[in-house]
């Protein structure tokens, strides 16, 4: 497991990670429309308020990232944030979600707990700057088509503006044609730059454009993969869930069904603990 200790970063006054607790970051991929993010608050809160974990829920309000330009993307920020607004009130969560244009940071900031730099944007400059300077808590998603060791660079541009409140996030990296590959040496890479580090277990098995117009996946790989980065010992797992993945409008193939969450986190959390010990 990791033996290095990192910088602990708030995300809210009762959410520090870094500190040798698992964390999660779990919600649908989008916002499909607000009855289906309020379900998905309610069971995930639920679940997590009786496991005691950490908990912030994700969700996001525009996918600009997609195959096709037919593909579903969002409510949009203005409606997005409102509907996530509501769900922070009704279920007292702390809230992630994409942004991916330096003038969403300051929007989202007024309702976001944690920005979340989309991995195809981990170079944008501006955008990292933007995101820095809110003082929010950043999660970074390394590119796919960026070694371990290069996200220093990412990482120097946040220390540089004097926000220090960050994660480094792995998605699996790319490995030839609509495939992803996930090297475990790079979470001991990235956690050597002393942030907390992050393992999005479904996006991990995602086929990048492996339907013709949208991505592929397979989420039966998910829980063992989760499973091997908490052996490595990273601060926290990322998962898209959705009560029903074969009908949502983004990411299904990927995603962990509801239902499945909470037995999938007991597991995780008995893995953890024992990993821990040594």
């Amino acid at each position: 497991m990791l033996i290095n200790k990192v910088n602990e970063v708030k995300i809210t006054d009762n959410i520090k990670v870094g500190n040798g607790k698992m964390f999660l970051i779990a919600g649908p991929c989008v916002i499909e429309s607000e009855d289906l993010v309020m379900e998905v608050a309610e069971k995930m809160k639920e679940i997590t308020d009786k496991l005691g974990v950490q908990y912030v829920f994700k969700a996001s309000f525009d996918k600009a990232n997609r195959s096709s330009i037919s593909s579903f993307r969002g409510p949009g920020i203005e409606k997005g944030l409102e509907i996530l607004s509501r769900v922070k009130e009704k279920y007292g969560v702390a809230l992630a979600t994409d942004i991916h244009e330096p003038w969403h940071c300051k929007e989202a900031a007024k309702v976001i707990d944690l920005l979340q730099i989309p991995a195809f944007l981990s170079r944008q400059t501006d955008l990292l700057i933007a995101a820095g300077e809110t003082g929010k808590a950043v999660n970074i998603k390394k590119g796919q088509f960026l070694a371990p060791w290069d996200m220093k660079n990412v990482v120097k541009k946040f220390e540089e503006i004097g926000n220090k409140n960050i994660m480094l996030c792995e998605r699996g990296a790319s490995f030839g044609y609509n495939n992803l590959v996930v090297d475990m040496r790079g979470l001991l890479e990235m956690r050597k730059f002393n942030y907390p580090v992050v393992f999005d277990a479904t996006h991990s098995v995602q086929i990048p454009g492996g339907q013709g117009e949208t991505s592929g996946g397979n989420s039966t790989y998910v829980y063992p993969l989760a499973r091997a980065a908490l052996a490595v010992g990273v601060d926290g797992i990322f998962a898209e869930v959705h009560p029903d993945p074969s009908i949502a409008k983004s990411d299904g193939p990927n995603m962990l069904k509801l239902n499945d969450v909470e037995n999938i986190l007991k597991h995780l959390l008995e893995y953890d603990k024992i990993t821990k010990k040594y």
